[in-house]
């Protein structure tokens, strides 16, 4: 199939690389001001590219954030709204774009997407042993065996930074003494442990990109190759993944392009939905009428510019019954909790770690302070409002407060408008909890049980409304 001129930067296809980290929330590297993580290879992509600083995910849930990155949707119109879902409907998609463009596309890592979205990729490389237990082990064999008479699409995957962690070659690169506990949690040596073990395998993740950089280098495919590294959600700890504070959703999002894109720093509102659309643009291909998403193409030539006013984010089943709604502006997060009698306490595998068994025991002993209290807190406020400029870390609700009171409303208002133009619902009878909410076991009774997905009421996935902008 022949390959079509790009319009916008040169009469050469680019090559397009997404490098998708697993469970890292926006500040875990050290690009984002981090000081005890070591991510140099990302950290030096970022110094020579463009670091967006208020890019926002859908969901800080894996699969439907993945698929919804992939398809340029919000979780509940793909009808994959709840973690381990699938798509509905075999949506079009980045990969089967770019193929149809001609491009060699390609996957190496965590799938986590479903069966129907596999039809975009030439080849895909799912294999857990064969992909290591980082995830990124056959990176540079993709790489190496495409079809080098083709410009390519990669989607790099891994596994890291998911819990467990796992002994490796990496362990103990990052000392437990040495590093910073957010309010959130605990300030004691386990959870000192726990997060040193994570940033153990951020660097991992970071080793791996390196690798995949030099690869370029030596094939001469570095100057051509938009590299984008970015996280499906959260940091697996308590407060932090699943959760619709900047935290959960908000992701590292670094666009890196020799010559191609002005280096610097992106304050725009962009949602990661976006995404989608831009590489579309990017490569001269057409974007299908069911992507949600906008192309913030010219961010990368003109950081400076404005983008979004609104971006959009859900809380599903994600182990446990949820169903929260977001809109974040630059200046605000308003949240609308549709299950506030349950606590919010994260998903079964941060449940399991010595950080959340740490708040457990502060419980008990009744030395909570009211940032580590949060994940235990029930019945919750079924609002929320947070004011980011003087908040980063979103600890004080201003609702009730009137100086706030017409910004209540309003952004009230634009998310219900959302809901409705897109199809969103809030059924009765949602998927119940399958782990229990103090220390993430297993619930028989009840198990693999789904209730009713929402946005399925309107037949949200045949909607392609994207709502306000």
């Amino acid at each position: 199939m022949s390959i079509g001129i790009n319009p916008t930067f040169d009469t050469i296809p680019p090559n397009i690389i997404v490098f998708i980290a697993d469970d890292i929330s926006w500040n875990d590297f050290g690009c984002y001001g981090n000081k005890d993580v070591q991510t140099p290879n990302i950290d030096g992509l970022a110094e020579g590219g463009l670091r967006f600083d208020n890019a926002i995910l859908t969901t800080s849930s894996c699969s439907p954030s993945r698929i919804s990155i992939m398809t340029g949707r919000y979780p509940h119109n793909t009808g994959a709204a709840e973690l381990h879902t699938e798509p509905k409907r075999n949506f079009s998609s980045i990969a089967s774009q770019l193929k149809n463009k001609g491009y060699h596309t390609g996957q190496a890592g965590k799938w986590h997407m479903g069966d129907l979205l596999r039809n975009g990729f030439d080849v895909i490389h799912d294999n857990g042993k064969a992909n290591g237990d980082g995830g990124e082990d056959m990176w540079l064999p993709a790489l190496k065996d495409r079809d080098k008479s083709r410009p390519f699409f990669f989607w790099f995957a891994s596994m890291d930074a998911h819990r467990p962690w796992g002994a490796n070659n990496f362990s103990g690169t990052h000392l437990p003494e040495t590093v910073e506990v957010p309010k959130t949690l605990v300030n004691d040596g386990p959870t000192k442990i726990d997060i040193a073990r994570y940033y153990d395998e951020i660097k991992r993740f970071d080793h791996h990109i390196g690798q995949v950089v030099t690869l370029l280098k030596k094939e001469g495919q570095y100057d051509n190759t938009l590299i984008l590294i970015m996280a499906d959600n959260g940091r697996p700890f308590p407060r932090d993944k699943t959760r619709m504070y900047d935290s959960g959703l908000k992701t590292p999002f670094i666009a890196h392009w020799p010559n191609k894109i002005k280096k610097g720093v992106s304050k725009a509102l962009i949602s990661i939905m976006d995404l989608a659309p831009t590489i579309l643009e990017v490569c001269g291909a057409e974007t299908p009428k069911s992507f949600q998403g906008r192309s913030f193409k010219k961010l990368l030539t003109n950081p400076a510019a404005s983008f979004r006013n609104y971006a959009f984010g859900e809380h599903n089943w994600h182990d446990h019954e949820a169903h929260e709604r977001v809109i974040r502006t630059s200046e605000y997060l308003y949240i609308l909790n549709s299950r506030p009698k349950y606590a919010n306490q994260g998903p079964a595998d941060a449940l399991k770690s010595p950080s959340f068994q740490a708040l457990k025991q502060e419980k008990i002993d009744g030395s909570l302070t009211e940032a580590q209290n949060d994940v235990f807190l029930k019945p919750r406020s079924m609002e929320e409002l947070f004011k980011l400029s003087t908040d980063t870390n979103q600890y004080d609700n201003l609702l009730g407060n009137n100086t706030y009171q017409d910004i209540h409303i309003t952004l009230r208002t634009i998310l219900e408008k959302w809901m409705i133009e897109t199809g969103d619902s809030i059924p009765d009878n949602l998927t119940g909890d399958w782990y229990t909410r103090d220390d993430g076991s297993r619930i028989e009774e009840g198990f693999q049980t789904r209730g009713v997905m929402p946005g399925l009421k309107h037949k949200a996935d045949l909607i392609d409304a994207s709502g306000p902008f």
